[in-house]
């Protein structure tokens, strides 16, 4: 009780309302027992929907009471929903609550969901006054599989809803009592109730008084009722009948079972004087197969031996085996590893001799190359020397041909004064013939005047040449210069690119020369690895030899062993054969043994079957009893008047 009050006052604080005072009052009343009695309390919507919460999960109330309580059709509706889960509650009365539709399809969901709900009071309300509300609620009567008591008293049902209410009846399996007082059922009502009432055989009270239905109708509903009753009480009988004749027939087995029992004893017996008899056959047969064991463990013994030096053998000869591929798989090793290394020396030597031709030849084109340059240089210089002699002899030719120049104006102006000289001696000739002889002077002055102009022409042509020769002698001098001077550059040039290409010769060269000591560095260490690989594989060809021999030595030794412990065998097969033919004796005789007590295990078996029989005919002329008296019973309860009945229309 306690869990519950706690439970709906943290429901009513996480939805934050007040819990209701009158509720916890009541709680708090209810001590130890299974009833919720809220009956004349004034519950709010929301202590409804708390209360429904509170009752989804409770497992205390088996029956709730909440009458005159005014709920409303909302709180009615929140209370129902949170009864739909609950798996405790047998009994609830709702009575005086005015509930309409809304409470009415509650209701109905009510009586579909729930599975415990065994009894529901529904008086003073107002079901019937909405008709879908009350079809739904018919609905789920007719689905409902646990309710057996009903109470719709003063519900305002017409005979619209006495017809929904007689076609749920006509579904529904369970309900034995419902209270249809104070409605306003009717005739049409009446008789949709008479006709479902006829087609059900589990309601066994129906109260209808206050409907204004007719007294043949009233009269048939009882007699619907008894009939009902009857075949209840009938197949009560029947089913007490069933129980006496199961209890006599579990009595007759219980009799066969002692006296099946009792024979299963006997043959108990007679197996335990068997199985001593085939103790003491076991016994002695354990012995003889004890000594065949112990011969058995020591041909084991042997055999485990000779396979273990056949093993050993096999392992042996595998041994020699591996150590024969392990010495061939070295030899090709080896051969491949000499054929490896002399190709690799080979393509070595081939490779160095190709190097040094390829040193040789470049060494050879560069000191040819180095002879061509020196033979350039010498020709260059021997080229400037000549040219040098060249400039000189220009050199001198110009001095010469300035000396001659100089002479020729030496000369030139020797002529000059010659002229002059000459022509003054004309004038003076020409005054003395002019005042000696004056009979000629126009012919002398003609001849003097054409002496002068000729001596004017001549020293023009000899200053013109003088200019021309001048003029070329410079030029020349000019374009011999500048063509040696670019000889020297393109001389100097070349022997320094000669040079620098000396250098990377030599370079190169030196490279070479480390790289072929680096390589015979390799070959000697090479060298060094093959015979250290030639002296393991001596060692390990040695170290085979002696093993093969010591396997050798040691298979000889285990042969002649094998052939001593083989001849011991062959007189153990013997002694085994004398056994084998004496437990082959003694298997025969004691299968003779044997097929003497399977025939009389085999006529017991076959008394065991008749007894079986017997127990069999007697159920089944118990079984052919219990038919004919359930066939009486049917004949008697379909020949009774109440099966013929038929409703007046």
């Amino acid at each position: 009780m306690e869990d519950f009050r706690r439970a709906y006052l943290r429901l009513c604080k996480e939805a934050g309302l007040e819990p209701q005072e009158s509720v916890l009052v009541q709680l708090q009343a209810v001590t130890g027992g299974t009833r919720l009695d809220l009956s004349g309390q004034s519950l709010t919507v929301e202590s409804c929907a708390v209360l429904g919460r509170t009752l989804q999960k409770d497992t205390l109330f088996t029956e709730l009471v909440l009458q005159d309580c005014m709920l409303s059709e909302e709180g009615a509706k929140l209370f129902l929903n949170g009864l739909c889960s609950n798996t405790t509650v047998r009994a609830l009365d709702l009575k005086g609550n005015n509930l309409r539709g809304a409470g009415a399809e509650a209701l109905g969901k009510l009586l579909v969901r729930n599975k415990t709900l065994r009894r529901l009071v529904l008086e003073w309300n107002a079901l019937g006054m909405w008709e879908e509300g009350f079809s739904i609620f018919c609905e789920g009567l007719a689905s409902n599989s646990c309710l057996t008591q009903l109470d719709l008293r003063n519900n305002q049902i017409n005979h619209q809803g006495a017809a929904e209410l007689a076609l749920a009846l006509k579904r529904n399996s369970v309900l034995e009592e419902l209270d249809l007082r104070w409605n306003n059922i009717g005739l049409l009502g009446g008789r949709s109730l008479l006709d479902a009432l006829q087609q059900n055989r589990t309601v066994l009270q129906v109260e209808m008084a206050g409907n204004n239905i007719p007294s043949d109708i009233l009269r048939a509903i009882e007699q619907s009722m008894e009939h009902n009753a009857d075949r209840q009480s009938a197949l009560r009988e029947s089913r007490s009948r069933t129980q006496v004749l199961s209890k006599e027939i579990q009595n007759l087995k219980v009799e066969k079972g002692r006296q099946f029992v009792s024979l299963m004893e006997t043959i108990d017996k007679q197996r335990e004087e068997m199985g001593r008899s085939s103790r003491n056959s076991s016994m002695r047969l354990g012995q003889l197969q004890e000594a065949l064991h112990e011969r058995k463990s020591a041909v084991n013994s042997l055999t485990a031996k000779l396979q273990m030096t056949e093993a050993a053998l096999a392992l042996s000869e595998q041994k020699v085996n591996n150590l024969g591929d392990l010495l061939t798989r070295l030899k090709l090793e080896k051969t491949e590893l000499m054929d490896r290394q002399s190709r690799e020396l080979k393509k070595l030597q081939e490779e160095s001799v190709l190097r040094e031709g390829k040193l040789l030849r470049e060494t050879n084109s560069l000191s040819e190359k180095n002879h061509q340059l020196k033979n350039k240089v010498q020709e260059l210089d021997r080229r400037c020397t000549a040219q040098q002699d060249q400039i000189f002899e220009l050199k001198q030719e110009l001095t010469n041909s300035t000396g001659e120049l100089k002479l020729r104006l030496a000369q030139a102006e020797g002529t000059t004064i010659l002229h002059a000289q000459t022509q003054h001696l004309c004038n003076l000739r020409l005054n003395e013939v002019y005042y000696t002889e004056f009979g000629q002077p126009v012919v002398l002055v003609q001849e003097l005047s054409r002496v002068k102009a000729a001596m004017v022409t001549e020293r023009a042509q000899a200053e013109e040449e003088l200019g021309k020769v001048r003029t070329q002698v410079r030029l020349e001098e000019q374009q011999h210069l500048s063509s040696m001077e670019e000889k020297l550059r393109s001389a100097r040039q070349s022997r320094d690119e000669a040079q620098s290409h000396c250098a990377q010769q030599k370079q190169t060269i030196t490279e070479l020369h480390a790289r072929v000591g680096q390589q015979s560095i390799e070959m000697d260490a090479l060298r060094r690895r093959i015979d250290e690989l030639q002296q393991d594989l001596a060692g390990k060809e040695q170290e085979k030899m002696a093993e093969v021999t010591r396997v050798r030595v040691e298979l000889q030794e285990q042969i002649g062993h094998l052939q001593a412990e083989r001849t011991a065998q062959s007189g153990l097969k013997e002694k085994i054969a004398a056994l084998e033919r004496e437990m082959k004796a003694l298997g025969a005789s004691h299968r003779e043994a044997l097929l003497d007590k399977e025939s009389e295990i085999s006529s017991l078996l076959e008394r065991l079957r008749m007894k079986e029989g017997e127990i069999q005919r007697m159920r089944e002329d118990e079984a052919q009893r219990a038919s004919f008296l359930q066939n009486a019973i049917l004949t008697y309860v379909q020949g009774s008047p109440l099966g013929h009945y038929s409703p007046k229309k």
